[in-house]
């Protein structure tokens, strides 16, 4: 015999008016769009004449919110990482999955495909036989946006004004061309055919989540002192986009999306009660005094540590810097006058945010006699963030051993900015 709880449940639907309810649907959709905006953008602002956040590979840089980061500086790109590696392993054990249901670009997509698809009267199977017109639509759409995605994560190693110039004008390089058709492929691939199945089979996050999940990890749940006041409507079951029953408790596929707790206050509501899912902090009903545990503390204690260095080793370091390296294609010679002439490299990297120029001079390390130089030493001009490397050729006695010389980078003012020192034999 069928319950007939869900027949006493439409009578009260009709006899009582739904009042308003606070849904959090909106404040998802506005987290959706503000990070896809933001991922778009990103690469379009610019600070000190340079994208926010770019990686150029030709010129072995991170531009990092107006920072220059250049390959000898790999511990600040260390730093960084494991600062970004840190603050990821505190955000999961505190939020769980609402990384997956609010912010996860697969999950915007995903939704994404899944609107556009209702809205052309495709949403299920059924309705999906015999639509042509439509289905040819949707995966214009679906192609669309496999492009948006492809180039998109192409603007952070290429300049967007730069990449369109050159996708335009068929100047792009064979190797971001090919970057940019494969993972327009993948994503449309994914958008067509996988979708849902990627965040419940495929995606190693959830798994990873589940192990580091604990009593302070933030959880959407049906607390089983709850499901006596359950009506068995089934409406938390019919919105979930992952297709479980999250009456049976937690589940790793659960992406935390909020959607069975809107549909559930919706439903409660016409009765007059409040909805049984809910957002809390472990299982234990603790809320937020579960957070203040020995584990969250010290993670979060060792992120802000490194955090705090980070900014500090990036904002204290030097203006400029200078690297000096003796010629390996050139051999020192001697000269008439019973000098030597020695063929120098130097790399000279303007980390500030201004144009300005240099020149570098020569000394003996021992007694600070000058040295003369000959090339292009003096009065070079570098602009913000340029790293520009300088041949020139060193006159220096023989040595009866060796000599060691210190080079100078001064600025138009005669201060000095970097010092280094070069052996002689």
């Amino acid at each position: 015999m069928k319950s007939p709880l869900p027949l006493l449940f439409f009578m009260t639907e009709i006899s009582c008016p739904a009042r308003a309810v606070p849904l959090l649907s909106p404040l998802r959709h506005r987290c959706q769009w503000a990070t896809t905006l933001l991922l778009l953008l990103i690469p379009w602002f610019r600070a000190n004449g340079n994208s926010l956040l770019r990686v150029d590979i030709p010129g072995l840089n991170l531009h990092l919110f107006g920072q220059t980061l250049r390959i000898e500086e790999l511990y600040l790109v260390l730093l960084f990482s494991l600062a970004l590696t840190l603050g990821f392993l505190l955000i999961t054990l505190l939020l769980g999955r609402v990384w997956c249901g609010w912010f996860c670009p697969q999950t915007t997509l995903t939704d994404l495909a899944e609107w556009f698809a209702k809205r052309l009267g495709l949403r299920g199977k059924k309705q999906q036989a015999g639509k042509i017109m439509q289905q040819a639509v949707l995966q214009l759409v679906h192609l669309f946006l496999a492009f948006l995605v492809s180039a998109n994560l192409l603007w952070y190693f290429i300049e967007p004004q730069r990449f369109f110039s050159q996708l335009v004008t068929g100047q792009l390089h064979y190797a971001a061309l090919i970057f940019l058709l494969l993972a327009a492929l993948l994503v449309y691939l994914d958008l067509a055919l996988v979708r849902r199945l990627m965040c419940s089979e495929l995606c190693p996050y959830g798994r990873f989540q589940t192990a580091l999940a604990d009593q302070a990890t933030l959880t959407l749940h049906l607390p089983p002192t709850e499901l006596e006041r359950c009506i068995e409507c089934g409406s938390c079951v019919r919105v979930c986009p992952m297709e479980i029953d999250i009456r049976r408790g937690y589940q790793v596929e659960c992406i935390n999306c909020g959607r069975c707790l809107d549909a559930c206050r919706q439903v409660m509501a016409k009765r007059n009660q409040p909805g049984l899912i809910n957002y809390t902090f472990g299982t234990a009903g603790e809320g937020v005094r579960a957070l203040l545990n020995l584990r969250t503390l010290l993670l979060s204690l060792a992120t802000l540590i490194l955090i705090v260095i980070l900014l500090l080793a990036v904002y204290n370091r030097p203006a400029v810097s200078l690297k000096i390296a003796v010629s390996h294609t050139a051999a020192s010679r001697e000269l008439k006058d019973g000098n030597r002439a020695t063929f120098f490299n130097a790399w000279v990297n303007n980390r500030s945010s201004q144009k300005a120029t240099y020149h570098i001079a020569a000394r003996q390390a021992d007694n600070r006699e000058a040295l003369p130089l000959r090339g292009r030493a003096s009065d070079f001009v570098l602009e913000a963030g340029e790293n520009l490397r300088i041949d020139f050729i060193l006159v220096a006695p023989v040595p009866s051993s060796q000599l060691e010389v210190e080079f100078i980078l001064l600025d138009r003012t005669g201060n000095e900015l970097a010092i280094t020192s070069a052996l002689i034999k």
